[in-house]
């Protein structure tokens, strides 16, 4: 298994290149670092700014953002823009990117952006210069910063969607038609899951395979594949799939243990236990009753396990 290639800004645990000379640990970090394999980056250093250094800030005058340094009066618009251009021309083969928030270059929401050059201008938010660039150019892919990734919800969308990514990069690069009917099986219900409008498109691309259009049929296949995670799947359509999957054994348990089940979809519409509960329970059932289309079933194991963290920060991140 190949591991997810992921852009990361620098300064979280890597080095200390913030401003100020410091650097901050990112707990879902530390762990990915064995599973995936990182590009670092800080725009700001890149571009010739010195640890330490003065801050700089997005002013937008005229329609037109800059990145301007206050303390010098100095403007590296032109400068990031065209680091942009050329760092992004590099890499082909991103997974996925986890880019500081509040930065002025790597920020992705959260970022003043301050109304005028004057150095008291008010302000309102958006993304800095990198991570515009990045959300414009990999409008699919995953992209977070450290900040949400404390948010239990968003952080497991990221994980999911980042080693589904991965998963399908692996069955690219080897180009057989068994391989991504392979990964397609194994995905059905999380597919079902996020968009099951995308799930039947998926599988007419497949269906119309013949040994002349093998190319054609990646190709489309990628197009919608990408667009299968655009959007976090609610509670309701987990619950619809795991009720889906339930019934397949649903007739082999005892009336208590159906019950136990049902109860536990409940708690989890209520948000009183994650996810990863119920599908815990659903893969121990497959195992008991060796149901192997089940087992192999991206949903119940979506990524690995020592990343399923569920305390975070408590809060309802914006999505």
């Amino acid at each position: 298994m190949i591991k997810p290639k992921i852009v990361v800004s620098r300064c979280l645990g890597f080095e200390k290149c913030r401003y100020n000379g410091e650097t901050i640990v990112s707990e879902i970090v530390e762990i990915l670092k064995k599973h995936a394999d990182f590009i670092t980056v800080c725009p700001e250093v890149e571009i010739g700014l010195g640890v330490p250094r003065d801050p700089v800030r997005v002013a937008e005058s005229g329609g037109v953002k800059h990145l301007i340094q206050p303390a010098s009066d100095k403007d590296y618009t032109a400068e990031i823009n065209s680091w942009n251009r050329n760092f992004i021309q590099k890499f082909t083969d991103i997974d996925g990117f986890i880019l500081k928030n509040r930065s002025p270059t790597c920020g992705i929401g959260d970022v003043k952006i301050y109304k005028g050059l004057s150095k008291t201008s008010s302000a309102y938010k958006g993304s800095g210069f990198f991570g515009e660039y990045v959300l414009d150019k990999f409008p699919f892919h995953p992209v977070e910063d450290e900040g949400r990734l404390l948010n239990y919800e968003i952080r497991d969308h990221f994980l999911v969607k980042l080693f589904a990514f991965t998963k399908f990069k692996q069955v690219k690069q080897g180009r057989t038609i068994n391989d991504l009917n392979k990964f397609h099986s194994e995905n059905k219900l999380l597919f079902m899951a996020y968009n099951q409008s995308g799930l039947k498109r998926l599988g007419k691309i497949l269906a119309s395979y013949n040994k002349s259009n093998k190319e054609i049929v990646f190709e489309e296949y990628e197009k919608e594949f990408v667009k299968i995670f655009s959007k976090k799947a609610g509670a309701g359509n987990f619950i619809n799939v795991l009720q889906h999957a339930f019934g397949g054994m649903s007739d082999k348990l005892s009336s208590e243990e159906k019950k136990f089940f049902i109860n536990s979809l409940e708690e989890f519409r209520d948000e009183r236990i994650p996810l990863t509960t119920v599908t815990y329970l659903i893969h121990s059932m497959a195992v008991r009753f060796n149901n192997e289309y089940l087992i192999n079933q991206t949903l119940l194991n979506p990524y690995p396990s020592d990343l399923i963290k569920t305390s975070d920060s408590g809060k309802k991140l914006r999505r």
